[in-house]
């Protein structure tokens, strides 16, 4: 059975930091993209990051680039999100995903394999 676990969110000041990890188990996990998304209240779900089988290469999306920071722990099955200089607007349910494969890369959320259950990013003024 394949499960993705997201863990490490909470709520945080605005320029304050959070670390996201996802432990995944029931997969072979460097056989897929991986990748964070995030649905903000009142938006759809949008593509944060992703990252390649062997992590070597990442995309990170225009609004947080430069703030965040997408890697992979393949030994550990484990897939982490790094945010920095949180905003308000960042503010989102964070969701874990797994792809064998992407004709963009990363992928779209009906092209997504596997998902996990989200964690919940709270930033405040």
């Amino acid at each position: 059975q394949v499960q993705l676990a997201e863990s490490g969110g909470g709520l945080v000041q605005a320029g304050g930091s959070l670390r996201l990890s996802c432990i995944t188990s029931g997969m072979t996990f460097d056989d897929y993209i991986m990748g964070w998304f995030r649905r903000a209240p009142g938006k759809e779900r949008a593509g944060v990051s992703c990252i390649s089988w062997s992590g070597k290469t990442t995309k990170t999306a225009d609004s947080v680039k430069g703030r965040f920071t997408i890697s992979r722990a393949n030994a550990k099955n484990t897939l982490y999100l790094q945010m920095d200089s949180l905003e308000p607007d960042d503010t989102a349910m964070y969701y874990c995903a797994a792809v064998r494969s992407s004709p963009n890369f990363c992928p779209a959320s009906r092209d997504v394999r596997y998902w996990g259950q989200g964690t919940q990013v709270t930033v405040s003024l």
